[in-house]
């Protein structure tokens, strides 16, 4: 397939997609910002490779990268570190173009919709079932499925990253808490009560203390604010609930589940006066001033953990706040565009396969290495939150939705969350009214 041989149905696709999610908020970034370019190596053959990894974890890519070049000194690499939903637009605009890149990484969430529109390559062929190098039983069938459209196969897994918490030992420990995670609360309930141990104001009472001044806390027991999305997804789950019907035709965000697990997040800011509303309140920074002792958020942040020297600190399984466990995760993925052939094809397949046989030292990033074998050599001092969160994501981890609108839903989605965690909407208003609009997408796709 040339760069030009797209069918006018698949273009028709792209741009009706591209302008539905420019129509969105985006969630991480705006669509003006600039891309973070690197130029790796000098080689004659010159490939180019787009990701969104903006944070600690593209450093590290680019770091591996350099040693590939290296290593391979006739490749050299232009990178592009993208914000994510800023990638998503441009990707979709340079496939329109035929200027895409020579290799991309996207989350497997998103394979469906590229693999939609015809332009992604079929990678079975890199797997020891389609006489390739990656052995398929060195991938988890979870993480392998996410690489699967209608049969085939269209990516290389990197990672799996995904949900924990980091909690504050020195707060823990002055609440008269334990820090072993096997004490960690399994009812929301339960939670609740820790959170409140751990919420001081200014006059050192707890949440619990009935002097308690909820308008004057210096010390935050939890935040809501850092990606609502995958937290709600958690709750909705540990609920009972889904994304989508069985069939995959129904948004069902807005059932009594899902109404219970937002409520739940609500309940925290304005009942329990445990976390700041969602808006105006830099969790990250608010963690490390040893402001807040509870930070929900991701395997990304070892590296982070690691520069605040003063915070004694440590990774937490996810909270539980229903009756069963849930904790999301995702999966950086490799993926080439079907037009790529010849000398640059070559360049980007040794390059996938060198970063994918040096996923242990991809583990310094915070993530957790996709190849199984790759877990299992990690070293428990060095990488404790990564075998820890990792063994979460094997055991109760759950994924985005599989559709060809994803990236849409959820920013729908995210809008309502956001409307109900800063109090401007009711939970089951919020809901009923995100569910309205992305039904709306789903039947469009």
């Amino acid at each position: 397939m040339s760069k030009r041989s797209f069918s006018a149905l698949a273009l028709l696709a792209i741009l009706l997609l591209s302008f539905s999610v420019l129509s969105v908020q985006a969630q991480d970034a705006a669509p003006t910002a600039t891309p973070n370019v690197a130029e790796i190596g000098s080689g004659g053959t010159h490939i180019s490779f787009w990701n969104g990894l903006t944070g600690s974890d593209g450093v590290t890519l680019n770091e591996m990268l350099t040693q590939f070049a290296a290593e391979n000194p006739d490749v050299s690499v232009t990178v592009e570190i993208i914000a994510w939903n800023t990638l998503y637009q441009k990707l979709q605009t340079a496939f329109v173009a035929g200027t895409y890149p020579d290799v991309f990484m996207l989350h497997a969430s998103e394979v469906p919709q590229y693999a939609s529109f015809g332009v992604l390559r079929d990678m079975g062929d890199q797997y020891t079932s389609g006489g390739g190098w990656l052995p398929d039983d060195d991938v988890s069938a979870t993480t392998m499925s996410g690489m699967m459209y209608d049969g085939v196969n269209y990516g290389i897994p990197l990672d799996n990253h995904g949900r924990g918490l980091w909690i504050n030992k020195t707060m823990f420990e002055a609440a008269g808490l334990s820090t072993d995670p096997a004490t960690a609360p399994t009812t929301y309930e339960g939670w609740v009560e820790l959170f409140q141990k751990l919420t001081l104001d200014a006059n050192g009472n707890n949440a619990l203390s009935p002097d308690f001044d909820p308008a004057n806390v210096v010390q935050w027991g939890y935040t809501v604010g850092e990606w609502p999305n995958v937290n709600f997804l958690a709750a909705l789950y540990q609920n009972g609930g889904s994304f989508l019907s069985e069939d995959g035709s129904t948004i069902t965000i807005n059932s009594e589940a899902g109404i219970t697990a937002l409520q739940q997040a609500v309940d925290l800011v304005y009942t329990y006066h445990v976390s700041p509303p969602s808006a105006g309140f830099d969790t990250w920074q608010g963690f490390g001033a040893g402001t807040v002792a509870v930070l929900p958020t991701g395997t990304w942040y070892r590296n982070q953990s690691l520069l605040q020297s003063d915070i004694d600190s440590m990774a937490w399984p996810n909270w539980q706040w229903g009756p069963n466990q849930a904790t999301w995760f995702g999966t950086h993925t490799f993926m080439l565009p079907a037009g790529l052939e010849g000398e640059k094809l070559d360049a980007a397949l040794k390059l996938i396969q060198w970063v994918s046989e040096n996923q242990v030292t991809w583990a310094s990033s915070g993530q957790v290495p996709a190849r199984l074998s790759a877990q299992a050599a990690l070293n428990p001092e060095e990488f404790p939150s990564n075998i820890l969160l990792g063994q979460t994501f094997s055991a109760y981890g759950i994924q985005d939705p599989r559709t060809t609108v994803t990236q849409e839903l959820l920013s729908l989605m995210d809008a309502s969350l956001q409307e109900a965690l800063n109090g401007i909407k009711p939970a089951d208003q919020a809901l009923n009214e995100a569910a309205e609009l992305m039904q709306e997408a789903l039947d469009r796709a």
